[in-house]
């Protein structure tokens, strides 16, 4: 999908786990920083964690159920994590981004991979926590993985910060609001590119030209 016309930028989000990254974005979306964003929720088989909503958080379904979506087709994108899956829906993708909206994906460096050979005007952008101590604290306080779970986390943590140079743009989540502004930057950088502005101006543009 190349961005011939004034469809809305795919801005894929990575970070390894407890970097901030859900809280981030949903922050974002629940304050309206910037309006004309879509938050897509991802699918997945894992468990529902204390409270977390299906829907909102993400579309809770069977491995059953997200086996036969792959059958179908029905993924953009879809990778294997710790045993579970997670894939963002085509259709909801797609109709979004075709009435210019901004598409806000959270998913890992594979998903990314994908999105990016199907989608070439995506832009990504890889969260960094301040430090490993700081990720082994904020997994501890949010009380949602097991010791276990935790200890595979951040065997795995190394693994993902590797790909930090395949991002086009980075961000350390230190501070909340700073890394929110941060963000709004990027996406109002973004907006003002001249390949999505040609089109959105065009008709003012050909009245600036004729003679």
């Amino acid at each position: 999908m190349k961005n011939n016309k004034n469809y809305g930028t795919c801005f894929i989000f990575s970070a390894p786990s407890g970097t901030g990254k859900s809280s981030l974005l949903q922050n974002f979306i629940s304050k309206n920083i910037l309006n004309n964003i879509f938050l897509s929720i991802s699918y997945t088989t894992r468990l529902k964690r204390k409270k977390e909503i299906d829907k909102i958080h993400y579309n809770f379904v069977s491995k059953k159920i997200f086996k036969n979506m792959i059958n179908k087709k029905k993924f953009v994108e879809y990778s294997k994590v710790f045993n579970n899956y997670y894939g963002t829906n085509f259709n909801t993708l797609y109709e979004n981004i075709i009435i210019g909206r901004d598409i806000f994906l959270d998913i890992d460096y594979k998903g990314a991979c994908q999105i990016k050979k199907k989608i070439k005007f995506a832009k990504s952008i890889f969260i960094l926590p301040p430090s490993k101590i700081e990720i082994i604290k904020r997994l501890k306080l949010r009380n949602q993985d097991s010791t276990i779970n935790i200890i595979n986390r951040m065997k795995n943590f190394s693994k993902e910060i590797k790909n930090y140079k395949k991002y086009d743009y980075l961000i350390i989540n230190d501070d909340f609001n700073k890394t929110l502004k941060n963000i709004k930057i990027i996406i109002k950088s973004e907006r003002l590119k001249t390949i999505h502005n040609k089109y959105k101006y065009s008709r003012l543009l050909n009245n600036l030209l004729n003679k």
